[in-house]
């Protein structure tokens, strides 16, 4: 039945962090959950999981009130940047306590993850660095085994070749044993290719709500002399345009003419990260 977030609205004194979201993430899902620093993404992730609650709206999971069941909320885990466990703890116990609150939690496969990633199972987490606090972060979401895995900014602190081995690993998981995974994260392109849904929030609300290929199918950008560009977009919904010099590029919702484009400038499709910047500096919503 998938993860169903109704009408929620979440506010800090005058700051309305969520504002009327609704979403439904499905079953055995990949999505991406994109926005600025502060546009909500953490306290969506929060609200989900409990940790803090909504002021209106609710929170089903497989169709059960979230809040209300704790047989529904251990259907979910949340990696996030807070460090849950006594800092004195070191990561073998760790482990430990993680079976006893995760029964499905593959105690094996973390400690291979962790021989993997050379993190030493002796290390107290306090003493851990930021890279591998993450890196210990990781492999518990990675082992846990919930049919809803949330990981908000995942490969904080990684370097390039860590990165790279959590994507592997993390499609190797789904792969195995699919499950609904939603990713928040700045490194866009980097993650682009594990993404099935796009989600984009702003200012506390769901901007778009779509599938990867769907979304990015729906725009294209123009670039060349800047005058030209800029008769070309005259009829067109721009959703951003940038000028360096007598050049200017721009992103246009919707499909170029089939008769095709003025001579001298070109069309392309956008990636994800360019289609994300050009909408947040742009402006546009849906």
């Amino acid at each position: 039945m998938g993860i169903e977030v109704r009408q929620v609205t979440k506010t800090f004194g005058s700051i309305k962090a969520l504002d009327q979201v609704s979403i439904h993430l499905q079953e055995n899902k990949i999505y991406g959950l994109l926005g600025n620093n502060g546009a909500g993404k953490t306290t969506l992730f929060n609200v989900i999981t409990s940790r803090l609650y909504a002021d209106s709206g609710e929170i089903l999971i497989d169709g059960e009130k979230a809040p209300d069941s704790d047989r529904a909320l251990g259907k979910v885990y949340m990696m996030g940047e807070q460090n849950l466990f006594p800092e004195n703890m070191r990561v073998k116990k760790a482990f430990a306590v993680t079976g006893l609150f995760y029964p499905a939690f593959d105690l094996a496969y973390a400690n291979e993850l962790a021989d993997r990633f050379g993190l030493s199972m002796k290390k107290k987490i306090a003493s851990l660095s930021t890279g591998y606090a993450s890196i210990f972060r990781l492999i518990l979401a990675l082992a846990v085994n919930t049919p809803y895995l949330l990981l908000d900014e995942p490969v904080l602190g990684l370097d390039a070749r860590h990165r790279d081995m959590f994507y592997k690993l993390l499609i190797g998981k789904f792969s195995r044993q699919p499950c609904t995974i939603v990713v928040s994260t700045h490194m866009i392109q980097e993650a682009a290719n594990l993404i099935e849904h796009v989600l984009i929030i702003r200012d506390g609300q769901i901007i778009k709500n779509q599938p990867s290929e769907e979304l990015l199918a729906g725009s294209y950008t123009v670039s060349g002399p800047a005058d030209r560009v800029a008769a070309y977009v005259q009829d067109k919904k721009v959703i951003s345009a940038d000028s360096l010099g007598g050049l200017k590029t721009a992103c246009i919702e919707g499909q170029p003419a089939a008769d095709g484009i003025p001579h001298g400038l070109e069309i392309s499709k956008p990636n994800l990260q360019d289609y994300f910047v050009s909408l947040m500096n742009g402006g546009g919503t849906q």
